[in-house]
């Protein structure tokens, strides 16, 4: 692949996050996405084999920023697991509880409506968590290990009852337009995690 067929297929995944950020997936049709991009509706294909093969697309340049993110942030050396446990929550709470579609959870936004519609969309949302997941509990562990968390019986299970209660208060954030659910998400993961 040359690095120009490279940036347009990204420049359109970036462009239409924000879109179906707003819209959701189904609601957005792909006119809609290549004017935004400035992009030959023929050429569309070129890129994608169809709206599909985009939305999976879509998901995983989601997935591996997330990832990128979670990596940059989990791999701080001057700071003790803790403090980047509870740096990652606190950025959560305020991207999610903030109108800025660009720093919104799109598994949040996609997952009950795509599920549904495409195995493919699903599945790449299933290995999508798998791989944040991972990344917090080992994160857990190195807690555990520095001496700045509690040790888990299983930090895999203790990364998944977070992560389910974080995407729990995300939806209901957005549901009652207000951070409260965000507020008592903190709240609880401090008390699991026994830091303050």
């Amino acid at each position: 692949m040359n690095s120009d067929h490279i940036d347009v297929r990204q420049h359109i995944l970036d462009t239409a996050k924000p879109i179906i950020l707003g819209k959701g997936f189904s609601a957005v049709g792909l006119n809609e996405i290549l004017t935004a991009a400035d992009v030959p509706k023929g050429s569309f294909y070129h890129y994608f084999k169809s709206k599909e093969a985009f939305g999976e697309a879509l998901l995983e340049n989601y997935f591996s920023n997330y990832c990128g993110r979670l990596d940059s942030l989990f791999s701080t050396q001057d700071t003790t697991a803790a403090e980047r446990m509870l740096t990652y929550w606190s950025s959560w709470l305020e991207t999610q509880s903030c109108d800025d579609r660009d720093g919104q959870c799109l598994t949040v936004k996609l997952a009950a409506e795509v599920s549904d519609l495409s195995e493919a969309m699903r599945a790449t949302l299933v290995r999508g968590t798998q791989q944040l997941l991972a990344r917090i509990a080992l994160c857990l562990s190195e807690g555990a290990a520095d001496g700045s968390l509690p040790p888990f019986a299983n930090a895999e299970q203790t990364a998944l009852h977070l992560y389910e209660l974080w995407l729990g208060a995300t939806l209901l954030t957005k549901i009652r337009r207000d951070r409260s659910a965000l507020e008592s998400a903190m709240q609880s993961t401090q008390l699991i995690l026994k830091i303050n």
